[in-house]
């Protein structure tokens, strides 16, 4: 297995990348994280090493957060910046492998972000998949506080409520104190299972995978707890602002979607109403029933399988 990590400039700043592969010529699977500011890589180089032996395996750390944090402006975390920054780490991985395109996989934002490179630039785009699929920011944060204000009611969590009031609810997708008021809603989500199956806190579903995954170093482990509140700090006020299913209907590349049936966090009412304004060479909506926002947490083997499926063909 070649095992590769190194920082490689991407809109002059540099970024960090790990690339895992058994096969040089196989085809290339760029993962976008989620967050923003929030790296999966330890997941993908620990739960789901076998996609390396079907793909080129690429994880990036995004500019401002983990192994792409020390030096960053602040004033380039802008989501037009990272959009570029994608384009750029596409065409150096044709070059660097030799192939024409590749294939793109992003989770929640970075779904975001892969709905807009894909749209922006399709031309080394093989196939663009989507999980926890970010559709309409407004109406996003809308269905998602009600979730999680009524499942509040049904369990008489009082301390729940009176804080989710406190926030909420969200004007243009946005709540009372900012970043405080989403970590808050997103907290509660996650405790009434509209984020996750497993009904893990912040320490148990972030902190302890990150640290005891040995994916990172110290200093990355520095820039993820700095970054990612710089990160989502400067960028979440822009991301709701985006409605895909007036702005990103039409694409030139085969389009799936992977979605787990109980997501409340990008909730998947909005997502079936999405996939059928999708034009697409080629388009699928695969539903994972026993996951909500992380069906490749949720249902790992199952979303391996599906994904050399829909890709490879088996």
């Amino acid at each position: 297995m070649h095992d590769r990590i190194a920082k490689i400039l991407l809109g002059s700043f540099l970024q960090k990348i790990h690339i895992c592969y058994e096969n040089a010529g196989a085809p290339i699977l760029l993962v976008l994280h989620g967050g923003p500011g929030i790296p999966n890589r330890h997941k993908l180089m620990t739960e789901h090493t076998e996609l390396a032996r079907r793909f080129v395996l690429v994880t990036w750390d995004q500019r401002g957060c983990a192994g792409s944090y020390a030096g960053i402006d602040p004033a380039t975390l802008t989501v037009d910046q990272l959009v570029e920054d994608a384009h750029e780490l596409v065409c150096w991985l044709c070059e660097q492998f030799g192939q024409e395109k590749v294939f793109i996989l992003g989770g929640s934002w970075g779904a975001q972000l892969g709905t807009l490179l894909v749209q922006r630039h399709p031309q080394r785009i093989a196939a663009y998949v989507g999980t926890g699929q970010v559709v309409d920011g407004v109406e996003n944060e809308r269905i998602s506080w009600e979730f999680t204000v009524e499942e509040a009611r049904k369990a008489n969590n009082k301390k729940a409520l009176a804080k989710l009031r406190k926030i909420g609810p969200p004007v243009r997708g946005q709540y009372v104190g900012g970043l405080s008021g989403l970590i808050t809603q997103r907290k509660y989500l996650t405790a009434f299972g509209g984020g996750a199956a497993k009904r893990e806190g912040i320490y148990r579903g972030i902190v302890k995978p990150v640290l005891l995954s040995g994916e990172y170093l110290f200093a990355d482990i520095w820039g993820y707890l700095r970054g990612y509140k710089l990160v989502l700090s400067h960028m979440w006020p822009h991301l709701t602002n985006y409605n895909f299913r007036v702005e990103a209907t039409d694409f030139t590349m085969p389009v799936y979607i992977f979605q787990g049936r109980n997501d409340r966090n990008t909730p998947s009412v909005l997502v079936e109403e999405y996939f059928e304004l999708i034009n697409a060479p080629h388009k699928e909506l695969i539903w994972f029933a026993n996951s909500a926002h992380q069906p490749m947490s949720d249902e790992p083997e199952r979303f391996r399988l599906l994904l050399c499926e829909k890709l490879l063909g088996g």
